[in-house]
């Protein structure tokens, strides 16, 4: 039989890989194949691309070295992969962003008679598929996911490791040989990232799931504390697919376990809202925020930057910020923290700051990240109301009690014990040298936020 071609892209996985399973059937070869599109390499930050690259590699080793990874458009690399090879079929996990199905159909219409096959894709529940008995979208979470609990989702689709992998080295094109190239940003980051890959998610799975997982349901909430499961990053690039979690989640009766179920609804809910509604990944869902009054020029310009470099003085909300300098993550409790900050107390829009967490963050997906930051806006469905301004203090007070969280990134401030370094300006010696002072007055600029929504 000639071979397929399987195109990778959000599923650099082996296990639970429905288009593998499908390339491979009755035992034909496969040519695995992943497109370093520049559309997408262009809109990454480093830490994301340092990520991609060592699940990248991490999948080649899977496969015995054989991954087939070529720069350029998908539309002109993948006929030309098929042609080279002289493949039967293209195997694909459905994409449903709206990039992604652009760039499909782009190349769907240069393959000619090679049909492109779609199975599966990064859900559980594909977009789309849930929707109100009128057949319309559901703009709110709790109808959504109990739309979404009934419906149900497959179990697990098997392991792909058996499959006989075509060498594409000899082919003659423009390929990427990972081991020599390294890292395909061709940049350090400077953060600490995870380590990429199916091995690595599982064993992140794993340990969350024999520890934090029973506790997750109040554990979550405490960045101060390993109480999350660390996998969007994994999500993010399908190292691992969410019906694995959702498999073993079956067999768990806690409160956590219930809790983390949902939060994967939440990530499907949110890709639902995209798909329905693309233009939401820039513009808010309600029009109305995007038409409040925002700061603009320089001083507004000085103050992001401060808080993109976590120099705010408010230390619950450097001490996030730097966190997702450090490490390319933040916890979603700080997540939220920040993006009132900015929205709220420095009266700028949530695009500048989802922007800046699609630069940093490994595991930024569009849809999670600009629904996220919507949520914070109180610019679409199932949003937070826009009155309700989180305190960059009590925050810090509440989720990280004893300040340990802030200890550990801001180290202009570890000489202060206990709660006290949430309320630095409060020290008897006034602010410890090297951190700055505050940059704004919460308590005027929360009037002000209101203020403005108000006059809409």
């Amino acid at each position: 039989m000639t071979p397929a071609v399987l195109w990778f892209r959000r599923d650099l996985r082996l296990d639970d890989h429905p288009a593998l399973l499908s390339a491979a059937a009755d035992g034909r070869q496969v040519l695995g194949l992943f497109v370093l599109d520049p559309t997408l390499l262009a809109a990454s930050g480093t830490p994301r691309l340092d990520f991609l690259s060592s699940c990248l590699r991490a999948l080649n080793a899977a496969i015995g070295g054989r991954l087939l990874v070529v720069p350029g458009r998908p539309a002109d690399v993948v006929p030309a992969v098929v042609r080279a090879v002289e493949a039967a079929e293209v195997h694909l996990s459905a994409d449903y962003m709206p990039y992604g199905r652009r760039r499909d159909q782009a190349v769907l219409d240069r393959l000619g008679e090679v049909p492109m096959v779609a199975t599966g894709s990064p859900y559980a529940v594909a977009p789309g598929r849930v929707r109100k008995s009128n057949g319309t979208p559901y703009a709110v979470f709790t109808p959504f996911f109990r739309a979404w609990s009934e419906h149900g989702y497959r179990g697990p689709a098997g392991s792909g490791r058996a499959v006989t992998w075509v060498d594409g080295s000899s082919l003659g094109l423009d390929s990427i040989d990972l081991d020599s190239v390294g890292l395909v940003s061709a940049a350090a980051t400077g953060s600490v990232l995870p380590a990429g890959g199916e091995d690595a998610a599982l064993r992140t799975w794993a340990t969350f799931r024999d520890g934090a997982l029973a506790g997750y349901d109040t554990g979550r909430n405490r960045p101060d504390q390993p109480g999350t499961s660390r996998l969007s990053p994994y999500l993010k690039y399908g190292c691992v697919h969410p019906r694995t979690l959702l498999a073993d989640l079956s067999q768990q009766r806690s409160a956590g376990a219930a809790t983390f179920r949902s939060e994967l609804a939440w990530r499907e809910f949110y890709a639902d809202l995209v798909f329905h509604r693309p233009t939401s990944l820039t513009t808010s869902v309600y029009p109305w925020v995007d038409a409040m009054e925002w700061d603009a020029g320089q001083a507004a310009d000085d103050r992001f930057v401060a808080w993109q470099q976590g120099r705010t003085g408010y230390p619950y909300i450097d001490a996030a910020m730097r966190q997702l300098l450090a490490e390319g993550w933040m916890h979603n409790r700080a997540r939220m923290g920040v993006a009132s900050f900015l929205i709220k107390d420095l009266h700028l829009p949530w695009q500048r700051g989802a922007a800046h967490f699609m630069a940093h963050l490994t595991d930024g997906d569009v849809a999670s990240n600009s629904m996220g930051w919507q949520w914070c806006a109180g610019a679409g469905p199932q949003a937070a109301p826009f009155y309700r301004v989180f305190h960059p203090v009590s925050q810090g007070t509440k989720h990280d009690p004893a300040g340990d969280y802030v200890r550990r990134y801001v180290p202009e401030l570890r000489g202060v014990a206990g709660a006290a370094v949430h309320t630095p300006w409060e020290l008897p010696d006034g602010v410890p040298s090297g951190y700055p002072e505050r940059i704004i007055e919460h308590a005027t600029e929360r009037i002000e936020a209101l203020r403005r929504s108000k006059s809409i």
